[in-house]
């Protein structure tokens, strides 16, 4: 029986490999195989522990209590009032705790309404096919209706149940290191405020609006959720440069990301950046957009646009594609160290090469004896 296996690992440790190997054939010397890290010299701080989210969750970069005088809401001091409550749940969050339900106003609940009814009408023609069916179980579980602002603790649940994901409140803008840092624990940082009731259909920031419509619902089918997974665990410990384009590739895939429909073969949207704004939803699949394949090197090096339509969408096949293509384009970034996730204790390992090694050929050996097992009965 042959068995291909292709290690990335320093060249100190390839002759252990061989050794731990034993008798069996290795194709390749040490000079072939890649050093990871080694020429890096940097070591990077970063999350080990879902714990120690309830630190990183309070380095809010913008927005937060504090608005810009361009924020609709900057001049409204009641609004400015109402925000300064939301912070202050979203920093004294604890994880483990349950997310304090908000008793939204009169107000922001009529926001909710423009917003949540102008959107809905356009996602039977406009929202990929996993995005449809989880947004009725949001509507059957967790009560997204007219009228109602779903409250984060019931979202969290009802996650954790589908996908393994959970959310968590959040004051503000984090940097994309903190914020990917969560998806790779599985965790997605979470507003509770709303926009200013001044033009309910837009929004200069992430708000519920935006999480509860555009994200929520992919993050409830298990391809996607490890999808998110996966670029948030390669986030730790990466370079800064690293992180940088991580985040270019989540904003042009989570946020923005196309897919041709897996009922109609259509191309439709699944990013939260898209379905939670019903402007630019409808314009992304117009004749006015352009639209590109999804290549991670490519993508990775184009403009993010903030305050405007994006200059380019990107699309694949399937949501299934957009997976494996980034998991090409991660196993490209170098690392002084390896990561490995412990789904038991929601933290991460740093393991050396030789024993990140050993786990995979002791993985590869037992599904040898599994194999050959199997083949003597068939021949019995």
């Amino acid at each position: 029986m042959e068995v291909y296996l292709e290690l990335d690992t320093s060249q100190a440790s390839a002759k252990e490999v061989e050794s731990i190997l034993g008798n069996t054939k290795v194709v390749g010397e040490a000079s072939d195989l890649t050093t990871t890290g080694e020429q890096e010299g940097k070591n990077y701080d970063f999350v080990t522990s879902i714990w120690q989210l309830d630190e990183t969750s309070k380095r809010v970069m913008m927005y937060g209590a504090d608005l810009d005088a361009d924020h609709p809401g900057f001049k409204d001091p009641v609004y400015r009032k109402r925000r300064q409550l939301f912070a202050e749940i979203a920093l004294n969050y604890k994880y483990g705790t349950p997310i304090p339900r908000i008793e939204y106003t009169q107000q922001e609940v009529e926001t909710w309404n423009v917003v949540y009814g102008t959107l809905k009408k356009l996602y039977p023609t406009h929202a990929c096919q996993e995005h449809l069916n989880n947004f009725g179980l949001l509507e059957e579980y967790c009560g997204y209706r007219i009228g109602n602002i779903p409250q984060l603790e019931d979202v969290s649940k009802f996650l954790k149940v589908r996908s393994g994901f959970s959310v968590r409140p959040v004051a503000g803008y984090l940097s994309p290191r903190d914020f990917l840092s969560g998806l790779a624990f599985r965790v997605f940082h979470c507003t509770q405020y709303i926009r200013h009731h001044e033009d309910p259909l837009y929004t200069p920031e992430p708000d519920c609006c935006h999480e509860l419509l555009g994200h929520i619902a992919l993050l409830a089918d298990p391809t996607f959720a490890e999808f998110s997974h996966e670029i948030g665990l390669a986030s730790i410990g990466a370079s800064d440069e690293d992180v940088k384009n991580l985040a270019t590739l989540y904003f042009f895939t989570v946020e923005f990301g196309l897919s041709k429909d897996s009922v109609s073969g259509q191309v439709r949207v699944y990013g939260a950046g898209l379905l939670s704004s019903a402007a630019e939803l409808q314009h992304a699949l117009s004749p006015a957009a352009v639209i590109k394949p999804f290549d991670p090197i490519e993508t990775a090096k184009a403009e993010c646009v903030i305050t405007a339509y994006q200059n380019q969408y990107y699309y694949t096949d399937a949501l299934e594609d957009v997976k494996l293509k980034l998991r090409e384009y991660i196993r490209t970034i170098k690392k002084p160290m390896e990561i490995v996730y412990n789904p038991y204790t929601q933290s991460v390992d740093i393991v050396d090469a030789k024993t990140v090694a050993e786990k995979e050929i002791t993985f590869v050996k037992n599904k040898m004896d599994v194999l050959s097992k199997a083949v003597q009965k068939l021949r019995i």
